[in-house]
């Protein structure tokens, strides 16, 4: 594993959030922005990167095609892949969000990045963009 680097898995509102952004400033964008300055390692698994597909392909966004495929292209050459470690006796209100839960536990000291932290059991990795940049700038 890469010493002195942040590793997180980023849940798909973050990068939507993101993409969607006019404001340079916005968390979400600085998170993606140190994905790209390798400053954080993502981690992801084959269910992510479709989930990530799938949403920023949707109409509703108007994103480019080609963008889509830049984001997604960085997150594979700068992350990780990891399996899951399951997380059977936890009660997600939405199923899908189990796997981003579960690919964080692969990874020792790995956060799991969120805009619907609610979404999630309430632990130290699972933490909001603001909270990520905070993390960056300590």
């Amino acid at each position: 594993m890469k010493k002195g680097k942040i590793f997180a898995v980023i849940d798909t509102n973050v990068i939507v959030s993101a993409l969607l952004s006019s404001n340079p400033e916005s968390n979400p964008l600085k998170i993606v922005r140190a994905i790209v300055q390798e400053r954080i390692v993502p981690l992801y698994n084959d269910e992510i990167l479709e989930e990530y597909r799938c949403v920023l392909s949707r109409p509703k966004f108007h994103l480019d095609i080609s963008l889509i495929g830049t984001v997604i292209n960085a997150i594979i050459v700068d992350g990780l892949s990891m399996s899951r470690i399951s997380a059977a006796d936890i009660d997600f209100p939405d199923p899908k969000d189990i796997v981003f839960y579960e690919v964080t536990l692969s990874c020792e000291n790995a956060y799991l990045v969120t805009g619907n932290i609610r979404h999630f059991p309430v632990k130290p990795f699972v933490v909001t963009p603001a909270e990520m940049v905070r993390i960056l700038e300590e």
